[in-house]
């Protein structure tokens, strides 16, 4: 019987801190995953210097040059594909994927990032829901 890893693809935008637990746990054995790509959509986001610190394999793609966001997730995926991920972290990637990609990755996609679309999207939602009253 087969006993392959996990072939686990990370999308971030941003520092990477989430990603670091990420790779802080597969290091200490907690988490049995094969990272085998971080993809930004920002070239200076700290998370692709943590990746490539640990070893990791990273992409980035400016979401800026496509003419819609169909267009740029097709290009994402494309670029995704080639790592043959088993499954997809969104661990602060700050884009809101369209219908294609999540289709195209249907039920391996894992979004970390605290948001509460539709009402509270964006950064330091927990605190904007506690502000609320909700």
């Amino acid at each position: 019987m087969s006993t392959t890893r996990c072939r686990a693809a990370v999308l971030i935008s941003g520092s990477g801190s989430n990603l670091q637990s990420f790779i802080d746990k597969v290091a200490s054995g907690e988490f049995d995953l094969d990272l085998c790509v971080v993809f930004s959509n920002k070239p200076d986001a700290y998370g692709l210097s943590r990746a490539e610190d640990a070893g990791i394999a990273t992409e980035c793609l400016e979401h800026g040059g496509y003419p819609d966001r169909e267009s740029f997730d097709r290009a994402v995926a494309d670029v995704l594909d080639t790592y043959a991920p088993d499954l997809i972290i969104l661990a602060g990637f700050m884009r809101i994927l369209s219908p294609w990609f999540v289709k195209h990755f249907e039920g391996r996609v894992l979004n970390i990032h605290p948001a509460l679309l539709p009402a509270y999207p964006g950064l330091d939602t927990h605190q904007r829901v506690l502000d609320a009253g909700d």
